[in-house]
């Protein structure tokens, strides 16, 4: 077993909602298009993105959590709902680091203290998979 630190906000067992612009903001993306942004952050961050639950039943949402207030900073195209400060009470579910979390999972480990998905780079990747397809409508 690993000796992370896990922060306050992640629970020892099952899972819990959290109002969102406190511990973390949260960028959400539906299905594939999460899946594919995460690949490509992945990719880029060697494995290490960052904390991201994944959402595995419904519409099967990707949540990237990002450093609290950082949402605020971009402008997140259409098809990305944005949980931050700006937003009146939003909740985000967070998962247990093991055991039985259904609905949700980790999808590359529970964070550590601190630890966030880099919201330049996600901002970054978002706008290159989305933008385009916004201007098409």
């Amino acid at each position: 077993m690993t000796s992370k630190k896990h922060p306050e906000w992640v629970p020892a067992a099952g899972h819990q909602l959290h109002l969102t612009g406190i511990y973390f903001d949260a960028i959400r993306l539906r299905g594939i298009r999460g899946e594919a942004v995460l690949q490509h952050l992945a990719t880029l961050t060697e494995g290490e993105p960052g904390p991201v639950v994944r959402e595995m039943a419904g519409a099967r949402w990707t949540y990237f959590l990002i450093p609290p207030g950082a949402s605020d900073g971009y402008d997140w195209p259409s098809g990305v709902k944005c949980f931050g400060p700006a937003t009146r009470d939003e909740w985000v579910g967070i998962p247990a680091p093991d055991g039985n979390t259904y609905p949700l999972s980790w999808r590359c480990g529970a964070p550590e203290e601190d630890e966030f998905v880099d919201p330049e780079l996600l901002h970054g990747l978002v706008m290159a998979q989305l933008a385009p397809a916004t201007h098409e409508e």
